[in-house]
């Protein structure tokens, strides 16, 4: 009976994290200028200060961009390294562009903004026309949202 429990405690364990662990709490999307990024520090310092948001860029050099302001919620274990995968169709083209982004997913609750940023998007004027975020782990998918327009309603 000891020896069953033990199996079941390390089963319990060493299980992957269950996609209800992770959750997005708020998903703003939004484009952004450069100018709205910047703190007061950062006029003392010259460096840019985040505070306790994680930037992600598809240009890391460039700000002004449309972003996916994201406030994820994970009950579970941190995730060393997850991929935030960001497929966007825009006016410009109806394939999707897919941007991919590696960073931590710690335990809580975390900002991210993940930003199309510099010549990767085409104007300040322009919207998604429908875009899909994956947020993975080694273990699988996390958590994902999209647009309205981003699948086909089922066929009736």
């Amino acid at each position: 009976m000891r020896l069953a429990r033990l199996f079941l405690l390390l089963a319990v364990l060493a299980a992957p994290v269950l996609a209800a662990d992770v959750s997005i709490v708020r998903l703003l999307p939004s484009y952004r200028t450069t100018a709205s990024f910047q703190r007061l520090s950062e006029f003392f310092t010259g460096r840019e200060n985040p505070g306790k948001e994680t930037m992600l860029r598809s240009q890391a050099a460039d700000r002004a961009g449309y972003y996916w302001f994201l406030r994820v919620e994970n009950k579970g274990t941190a995730f060393a390294e997850a991929t935030f995968e960001l497929q966007v169709i825009t006016s410009a083209s109806p394939d999707p562009r897919t941007f991919t982004f590696r960073t931590p997913v710690p335990h809580g609750k975390q900002v991210f903004n993940v930003g199309v940023t510099g010549s990767d998007w085409p104007t300040a004027g322009d919207e998604p026309v429908a875009w899909k975020l994956v947020v993975r782990s080694t273990a699988g998918e996390l958590v994902s949202a999209q647009s309205f327009l981003w699948s086909k309603p089922a066929a009736k």
